[in-house]
Order: C-alpha cells, then structure tokens, then sequence
C-alpha cells in the first residue's frame, strides 16, 4: 500500500489531523503530507503513503492554485479573518483599482513569512514564537506568482484565483493587496484547487455521509495513485527485475548497462524515475550524461546517481 490519497481538506482541521485520520482509517503508521494548508483553508491536500512518504521533498516543490476570498477594509494581527482585528475602516476603493492591484501581483517578489505559521524557527513553528511574546526576524522568502485572476468582486470582497510557487502565504498577499488600496485587507477564505498535478476534481472528502469505516478505508484505497504516476513531469526508464534488485541492493547503474533500455531524450542533470513493469518506482536517480552518449556508447561509467530508492 504506497502511493499518495488526495484530499479534500475541510475547514477547522489541521493538516496534521487529516494525515491522522488517514492513518487511522487505512490502518498504516507511516504518512506524511506535502504542504501545510491553514485550519481556516480546505481544498487538495495529498497525503503521501507509506513508501510514498520519501517522496514528499519532491511533491512539495510542485507550484500551487488557490481561490481566495480577500476582505477588505479589516487588518488583523494574523492576516486572516480569525486573527484579531487591529483596524476596521470602509473600504473606498473601485472594481478598477481593486483588479489593478491584483494583477500587479504576477512576478517574483520577497515575502516573509507571517508571524502566525507554520514556519519553523529554531525547531519551532513561528506562531509558537508569537505566542509566547518572542518576535522573531524572519528572513524573506523569494516567492512568485504565476497568474491571478479576479472572479468576483463584491466589496468589501473580492474573490480572485492565483497560481503561486510553494512557500507562498496567500494571507500576505492579501494584505498587501489592502495596503496598496489603502484600505487595509485580510484573507477570510481559501481554497487550494491543485498541488501540482492534483485538482480537487478528484480530491476525496474525508467523511462521507452514511460511511462505514470499512468503507472508508475500501475508498481511499480505490483513491490511492501508485507511485509510478506520480510525478508525471519526470521522465521514466522501464527496467527488469534482476537490474531493479541491483538499484536495491546499492547499484549505481553503468552506461552500458543502462543503454540496453529505452532511453527518453535527456541530459545531464535530468532527474528520472526507474520503474518496473510500468507499475513500481523502483528509484529516482540524476543522470550523469546525456542519453545521445549513453545510447552512442560514449559514456561507459557510471550513468546515473540514485538520489532514492524505494520499496515499492
């Protein structure tokens, strides 16, 4: 049982419960999720299982879309609508300027990370830090906005859809979406819509109405997506057995030994799967030449770095 359970998060829920719950109804001890979501937030969530859980340094680079839902003329010490409210004014502001604003978003900025989050310091989520009356400097954080579209506006809310790299704090750019109208802002909903490859299309609600336990698990399972399709942006290598035991056992696979298989087009540097029988990952490697030289013969050595193997 390995592979990643995508979720539909609901609101008042940690990310930590869901991945607890997940545990509990496939009866598993080993799950991780691959990017935090606020309790206030719910959407895609993918919780890794299992083996699948040594992939989630991959899994959580992957670029993220959300639906938020910015109340403006309302600060608050958290930068969204749970927080407490530090200034309440009405917002003056027209559908121009509000969708001016918003579009100005797009592009590479520096972002620190708010002072309630998970963020850690010194092993410590920051909001604990805060809690406790201790400011910690953060260091900014390079972010980047792909794209932002405004959905609705219906001051004093605006609805607006933005696709972000990770690390991105969706509350932050609310709030400098309220300075910048002069007005002040706070996040008061957001969904994540996709992680990655993932939407909530097929994102799974964590209790169903009428749901035994037995269905439950007997749900997720017929949810969970194997580990070979995961990542479908890296290219894979079908290998046999007898080569697939050898990556287990510790090998570092030689050009000429690598060459007897289909190679797709690659480089040096390329990240790829190794999968056997088109339905176990079996490692994730970096080449170490180009597959115009290994398939030439002009690469004899070492061919790939197995970066992770896996027991699929």
């Amino acid at each position: 049982m390995n592979g990643v359970v995508v979720i539909d998060k609901p609101t008042g829920l940690t990310s930590r419960a869901v991945v607890e719950q997940v545990k509990r109804s496939l009866g598993i001890k080993k799950a991780g999720h691959t990017g935090t979501l606020d309790p206030l937030a719910t959407g895609v969530l993918p919780v890794c299982v299992n083996e699948a859980t040594k992939l989630v340094q991959f899994l959580a680079l992957d670029d993220k879309e959300y639906r938020a839902t910015l109340l403006l003329g309302v600060r608050t010490d958290t930068l969204d609508i749970e927080g407490r409210v530090l200034t309440q004014e009405e917002p003056r502001v027209s559908r121009q300027q509000v969708v001016e604003v918003l579009g100005a978003l797009t592009g590479r900025r520096e972002q620190v990370p708010p002072r309630y989050s998970a963020v850690k310091f010194q092993g410590r989520p920051l909001y604990e830090w805060t809690r406790r009356g201790v400011d910690v400097e953060q260091v900014p954080r390079t972010v980047e906005v792909f794209h932002v579209r405004v959905d609705e506006v219906r001051l004093p809310e605006v609805v607006f859809t933005v696709s972000c790299s990770k690390g991105t704090y969706i509350r932050s750019l609310c709030a400098d979406v309220g300075e910048a109208l002069g007005c002040g802002g706070c996040m008061s909903a957001l969904r994540r819509t996709r992680s990655g490859g993932f939407r909530e299309e097929t994102a799974l609600s964590l209790h169903p109405e009428g749901g035994s336990p037995e269905e439950q698990r007997e749900r997720l399972l017929a949810g969970l997506v194997p580990m070979a399709d995961l990542m479908p942006g890296i290219p894979g290598i079908a290998i046999d057995r007898p080569l697939a035991e050898r990556v287990g056992n510790g090998y570092q696979p030689e050009g000429e030994v690598l060459a007897r298989y289909h190679i797709p087009f690659l480089a040096a540097g390329d990240v790829v799967k190794l999968i056997l029988e088109e339905r176990h990952l079996v490692a994730v490697a970096r080449m170490l030449c180009g597959s115009d030289e290994l398939l030439s013969g002009g690469h004899t050595g070492q061919a790939v770095s197995i970066v992770r193997v896996f027991n699929d």
